[in-house]
């Protein structure tokens, strides 16, 4: 691969499922493509186009090749790619390890290498891999036969496997060559599909890291039950509030999980944009050395909803995550001994809030701070002398 540092910090841009599912087309890429670089969301680091699901014919053409559906795409993918290319974005496609993909479009199985090089001559960049209609065959010996087929197609695709974290794929899917790969299943829009996938992933904390990052599913925030397929609307289930979305965004930023966006960006609400484009979150989700944070709390086989999480930094800083998953307010404390910084060291930390995005004092022998329920306060701290 010519793109040595494809994969090296988590991916971020949007994809289209979430909010389209299978009403997709040329003309709702084009302007998101436009919206991503209107609403800063490029200049905060997004920089994939993604179209999910649904946008080929249901048959392959006579010499076997993926066609696009010229309804929706009336222009053609290579046109299309070259488009995004223009704005500076990168474009990315979808296909699947089965033979059909998850709403019965044509898979890859069994034509890997054919696939990788019409997806290379279209201009692809990035290529979602689902696990519908998986053969009864290990998930690892697919998932490894189309990391081949793009690493040996003439162009660099970023390859983000998905399956669901089925077969223990986390021990794995590193091997394969898989820049990303999803852990989880399928994200709603509700409160209680973001507490479940991310406390299904603090006992996967260390699966994660440059070249190979733990995909927590992309992100729901600014979603508002706004989708055209009623499952991820969760319209019987409670509707998220900017809070819930907040928190959503800074636990996936502490996880290094890849920030794909899955609302309408075309209309986003300036909380929306805010959450998204905070710089100090996002600055933590794509610090260089990519390391896992820990975790201080209960046992990570069984986590409570409240904890912290720490992450180390490459310039000496340290990420402190206080998160309240709960349905009340907590007061969570956190000894400096429990990170290796007693009093005893003479040291202490000066912190700013990523958050709200300001200085919140220096912090000695013990944190203690009253947590809201469903959110959370990220601090970024720096070690200094005791005065």
């Amino acid at each position: 691969m010519d793109n040595k540092y494809l994969g090296l910090t988590p991916p971020m841009g949007w994809n289209s499922w979430n909010t389209f599912t299978e009403d997709i087309n040329e003309e709702v890429v084009k302007k998101s493509a436009n919206a991503m670089i209107e609403s800063g969301l490029h200049d905060a680091g997004y920089e994939y186009v993604v179209i999910d699901d649904c946008w080929s014919l249901k048959e392959r053409d006579k010499d076997g090749r993926l066609q696009e559906d010229p309804e929706k795409f009336p222009s053609g993918m290579k046109a299309l790619a070259d488009y995004i290319h223009s704005k500076g974005l990168k474009f990315g496609m979808y296909s699947c390890n089965g033979p059909l993909t998850c709403a019965c479009y044509p898979g890859s199985f069994d034509h890997e290498f054919t696939d990788a090089e019409t997806f290379a001559e279209w201009g692809v960049d990035f290529l979602k891999y689902d696990n519908c209609f998986k053969p009864k065959i290990d998930g690892n010996i697919l998932y490894r036969r189309m990391a081949m087929a793009l690493r040996n197609c003439g162009r660099d695709i970023l390859f983000s496997a998905c399956n669901w974290g089925a077969e223990n794929v986390e021990t794995w899917i590193r091997s394969t060559g898989a820049q990303m790969y999803r852990s989880t299943v399928d994200i709603r829009d509700s409160w209680q599909s973001i507490k479940q996938l991310a406390l299904s992933q603090i006992s996967k904390i260390s699966y994660s890291g440059s070249y190979c990052f733990n995909d927590i599913d992309m992100l729901v925030v600014g979603m508002y039950g706004k989708s055209t397929n009623q499952f991820i609307a969760n319209s019987e289930i409670s509707k998220c509030t900017d809070i819930d979305y907040r928190t959503h965004f800074a636990f996936w930023c502490m996880m290094n999980s890849p920030l794909m966006i899955g609302c309408d960006i075309r209309s986003m609400n300036e909380a929306t944009k805010k959450t998204l484009t905070n710089r100090d979150l996002i600055a933590i989700n794509q610090d260089i050395e990519g390391r896992s944070p820990y975790y201080i709390g209960s046992s990570p086989e069984a986590p409570r909803e409240y904890f912290w999480m720490i992450k180390m930094l490459s310039n000496g800083d340290i990420a402190l995550g206080a998160f309240n998953f709960s349905d009340k307010d907590r007061t969570l404390s956190l000894q400096l001994f429990d990170i290796g910084l007693p009093v005893t060291t003479g040291k202490c930390l000066r912190a700013y809030d990523c958050v709200n995005q300001c200085d919140a004092g220096v912090f000695s022998e013990i944190i203690v701070d009253k947590i809201k329920a469903h959110d959370c306060k990220i601090f970024r701290c720096k070690i200094q002398d005791l005065k």
